[in-house]
């Protein structure tokens, strides 16, 4: 059956595909330590009590109709107050977006920037920027990070590929790597984006940054989180953002979320969204302008929610500097955001039985068969089928597992020679 050319060369999720694969050996009464989702267990994480009840509220009152096209009233406002008192930004109503999570949101900026054949530019690993290029015909200009920025994008990378874009799309916190930008590094990047736009005429269009910080909340110890238009207040005319309730309340499923920037370009995605449907719910949108008051209730959540992501990271991240310590050929870099560990495993090469690792990918199955670790492999996220490196995520993740899913690794590393 022919179908369309964009349905016909979509690709495939891997993530989707290791999650088959894992679910299938679940049934089949293997243990698995799964760290593949970049997702929440609400029976380790849950949401908000108070943001549950506001939401169970707000049923009980009949809040089932269809929400406002661009989100509720109150509740932009609630975005608006919430902005300027956690990260010093001001935006007005009409330049506040609301929709069913971040990923229409996303779609629905693409859709309003990106003609057939532009370019856009993002770095790899990274959360689906590849797919949501390929929706629009856009041209893929990928610039790959490495290990020694944290697999975040600099400025010198990006700045060859600039000219005649249309769409730079960042991520900070970094899904998958759960690394962050330095103020530096951020800064270096809008200075070239508002130098290239600055050389662009009247008529032209311009250079936009879509900038997705989904998990801006979730940073441990040090670590400062940056945004565009703090630095370089000018980047305001060019840039959009990406929020949600998703990550920092552990509340995928709520689905609510928002985008901020420029008011015509709000418009735009409004429009399209509005044929597309993908509103946030009524009530949860009047739980949510609620809940977003609660200053104290949302302090005292995170404060207990970073320390218990940070546990985890922290601890996953000293059992593989110990196995890396032991010789083993592991590594990993250390947590600095998110819900993220990036993690190696350079086995390519190493036999067992005299059977060798030919490939990434009989290293991924290897670690899931032998360690019963399942985690998701950098090419997943657009990087090199060779790349060694790793997300693991502990949304998941029991504090008690750990000591024993690292015993696990390393019986399965001294396996090989």
């Amino acid at each position: 059956m022919k179908l369309s050319h964009l349905s016909e060369t979509l690709i495939g999720s891997e993530i989707v595909k290791l999650g088959g694969e894992i679910r299938d050996k679940i049934r089949q009464g293997e243990k698995i330590y799964n760290f593949t989702v970049g997702d929440f267990d609400p029976a380790i994480f849950p949401i908000p009590k108070a943001l549950e009840d506001d939401i169970v509220e707000a049923y009980r009152q009949h809040f089932t109709n269809y929400p406002a096209a661009e989100g509720n009233l109150d509740l932009r406002q609630a975005i608006a107050d919430f902005l300027k008192e956690r990260e010093g930004l001001h935006y007005e109503l009409p330049e506040i977006l609301v929709a069913s999570g971040g990923r229409p949101l996303i779609y629905s900026f693409f859709r309003a920037i990106c003609d057939k054949g532009d370019k856009v530019i993002y770095a790899v690993p990274s959360w689906n920027n590849n797919h949501y290029t390929h929706f629009v015909e856009a041209e893929h200009v990928v610039v790959e990070a490495t290990a020694a920025n944290h697999f975040m994008p600099v400025a010198a990378d990006i700045k060859p590929h600039i000219k005649e874009a249309t769409l730079l799309a960042l991520c900070s916190p970094q899904n998958p790597t759960g690394t962050t930008f330095s103020q530096q590094q951020l800064e270096d990047i809008c200075d070239i984006v508002l130098e290239e736009n600055a050389r662009r005429g009247v008529g032209d269009k311009k250079l936009y940054v879509m900038f997705d910080q989904m998990y801006w909340h979730l940073t441990f110890g040090d670590i400062r989180h940056y945004n565009p238009v703090s630095l370089r207040p000018a980047m305001k005319d060019y840039t959009v953002f990406i929020d949600a309730i998703s990550k920092v309340f552990a509340a995928t499923g709520v689905r609510v979320g928002w985008s901020f920037g420029p008011s015509v370009i709000m418009d735009k995605m409004k429009a399209i969204l509005s044929h597309v449907g993908a509103w946030a719910p009524m009530a949860e949108q009047k739980a949510v302008a609620k809940f977003l008051y609660r200053t104290e209730a949302i302090d005292q959540y995170l404060q207990h929610f970073k320390a218990e992501l940070d546990i985890r990271l922290r601890n996953i991240y000293n059992g593989f500097s110990q196995l890396k310590k032991e010789g083993f050929a592991v590594d990993a870099i250390a947590p600095q955001a998110a819900i993220y560990l990036t993690i190696k495993f350079n086995l390519v090469g190493k036999k067992l039985n005299g059977k060798t690792l030919e490939s990434q990918a009989d290293v991924t199955a290897y670690i899931l068969n032998e360690a019963k670790l399942a985690v998701v492999p950098f090419y997943a996220f657009g990087a090199e089928k060779t790349s060694s490196w790793y997300r693991l995520s502990v949304g998941t993740c029991k504090k008690e597992e750990i000591g024993e899913m690292i015993e696990q690794l390393r019986k399965a590393l001294q396996q090989l020679q």
